[in-house]
């Protein structure tokens, strides 16, 4: 009897990478495609062929340079889904300058780390959004931000400026043809399991060919139109959903700033678009809006769920009640892409829902013992790993943290514990790191720990991953209070309000006396995930895979 395979795979392709950089792209779609849409933005009621979007990104890239930014410079880019967005993220890379994506969330405390850690020499933002004043957190800032020369809002006549006032000249292909695609283009800050998110580099190299293969597998062309909800400072939004639309000559359809389940809907039926993306929260969210069932969705063919497992009847409901019958499944994270896993359009259901898929084209996966480095025999538990150009350059300016996330021989640790099937399929089942993945957001608890220990009241904090049936986990903030001191949860959570993003704002605020402790003094916070569930009854949660 032979001995099982190991559990490794290889993306073998027919379809070499592209080895263009993101502006050389666009400029060849402009010329190959010029009069076919490009990009429609529902709710500010606008549209641009290639044409058209090629050349709004040549007027903002001399924008750019006029103002004097290099190539390798960061400008940071915090503001929600719009066609400037776009824009902005296209002529950064024709300028060759570095994207710093801020999540539209972030308060001052994480806005101020990010700017200043990224070296940011520009900040493009809104004036407001929702509840956030983006204008009054900016001027709180910028002061404790020495790099940062500009600011601008897109809006003001500033923004109208940097982006109309400049005629494109030949510097400006000149700057994109003397760049390489192995440059870096973009930082994403990603929450890992201690201290501070992580500025995760990522080349032209990197996302162009991973949004173009996320097409692929989709199999889009240009009759496609790929309905974005997901939020484009994230992999999913701007490598799944915009690259792999420029890529592959499709239109990128922008149904609202933010997500809302009504304007998604709408925007599907109104624009006829084909496929559609979203974490299994926003589809549950979807099916249970009230205009579903007033909405002709035929044109629906595929997408992508990604974020979190989809539950057996989300996808069943998915298929049948709005077509999506060739609808994915990926997997990933942002320091490789970010997809390394993905279903097929005719995988059938049982592996849509219980597995990741398999290898993407042009990638290797292992499932390895993290104890020894060896990879284990399909079927076998362990640490998954990915290696190939998807991964990052590394971690900005932190080559120590580098080092811990990428081995010796290429291999991205993504610290998930997953198994390998006989015909290749991945199935994730727990995580080794400490993330809490919370709607398909990861959050570093660390991180919140850190922020909380800054309270005068505490003086010590634990945050752990908790039960929750809408987004798969909570956060819970086990507290011990100063003597002398009182503290409740409703303080805890308003000393929080306006400093961290709403989503890191621990939703249980528990005050404890010790926490579980191992014979040599560490915390388990395994038992204290479990001891927390039980207490605050909630029933136990199945482990998430990464979001995407």
């Amino acid at each position: 009897m032979s001995a099982p395979a190991p559990s490794y795979a290889s993306g073998t392709s027919d379809v070499p990478l592209l080895g263009e950089t993101i502006g050389a792209v666009l400029t060849r779609q402009a010329r190959d495609n010029g009069d076919l849409e490009a990009l429609v933005d529902v709710q500010a009621g606008k549209r641009w062929t290639f044409a058209e979007l090629d050349a709004d990104v040549s007027r903002l890239a001399a924008g750019l340079l006029a103002k004097g930014i290099q190539a390798g410079d960061r400008v940071a880019l915090w503001a929600p889904n719009h066609g400037e967005w776009v824009i902005t993220q296209y002529a950064a890379a024709r300028v060759g300058a570095i994207l710093v994506v801020v999540n539209p969330a972030y308060r001052t405390h994480e806005l101020k780390y990010v700017l200043n850690q990224s070296g940011s020499r520009m900040l493009i933002t809104v004036p407001a959004f929702k509840t956030s004043d983006y204008r009054s957190m900016v001027a709180e800032v910028a002061p404790e931000c020495p790099e940062l020369a500009d600011i601008v809002f897109i809006g003001d006549p500033e923004w109208t400026q940097l982006s109309t006032g400049t005629e494109p000249g030949p510097e400006v292909m000149e700057r994109q043809d003397s760049l390489s695609f192995d440059d870096p283009i973009n930082i994403q800050y990603t929450s890992g399991t201690t201290g501070f998110p992580k500025g995760a580099t990522l080349t032209h190299h990197n996302i162009l060919n991973n949004g173009y293969f996320v097409g692929a597998v989709c199999k889009y062309t240009s009759d496609d139109r790929v309905c974005v909800p997901v939020p484009f400072y994230h992999c999913f939004g701007m490598v799944m959903g915009n690259l792999a639309g420029l890529s592959h000559a499709a239109t990128v359809v922008i149904p609202a700033p933010a997500f809302d389940p009504a304007a998604t809907l709408k925007a599907v039926a109104q624009e006829r678009c084909t496929s559609l993306y979203g974490v299994p929260t926003m589809f549950i969210a979807m099916l249970a809006d009230p205009s579903i069932g007033d909405l002709d969705l035929s044109s629906l063919r595929t997408g992508i769920m990604a974020g979190s497992p989809c539950p057996v009847e989300v996808m069943k409901r998915v298929v049948s009640e709005m077509g999506m019958t060739e609808v994915t499944i990926a997997y990933g994270m942002t320091e490789t892409s970010p997809v390394s896993c993905h279903t097929r359009t005719d995988d059938d259901l049982e592996r849509r829902v219980s597995t990741i898929g398999r290898v993407h084209p042009h990638l290797e996966i292992a499932i390895v013992d993290p104890e020894t480095n060896k990879i284990v025999p399909r079927g076998t538990r362990g640490e998954f790993r990915t290696r190939g150009y998807s991964v990052m350059r590394g971690y900005w300016n932190d080559p120590e943290k580098t080092a811990e996330a990428i081995d010796e021989a290429g291999w991205m640790r993504t610290g998930d514990l997953a198994e390998m099937d006989a015909d290749g399929y991945v199935k994730i089942v727990g995580r080794i790191k400490d993330t809490v993945i919370r709607g398909g957001e990861n959050i570093a608890p660390r991180e919140i720990e850190e922020f909380l220990y800054t309270h005068p009241d505490i003086v010590d904090v634990q945050v752990v991953g908790v039960p929750d049936e809408k987004f798969g986990e909570e956060l819970c903030a086990c507290v011990k209070v100063a003597e002398g001191k009182t503290l409740d949860a409703a303080a805890v959570r308003e000393f929080c309000t306006g400093k961290i993003s709403h989503h890191k704002i621990p939703k249980y605020v528990v005050i404890v006396d010790e926490y579980p402790m191992t014979v040599t003094g560490k915390i388990q916070k395994n038992i204290l995930r479990e001891r927390m569930a039980t207490q605050l009854d909630l029933a136990p949660g199945e482990a998430g895979s990464k979001p995407v």
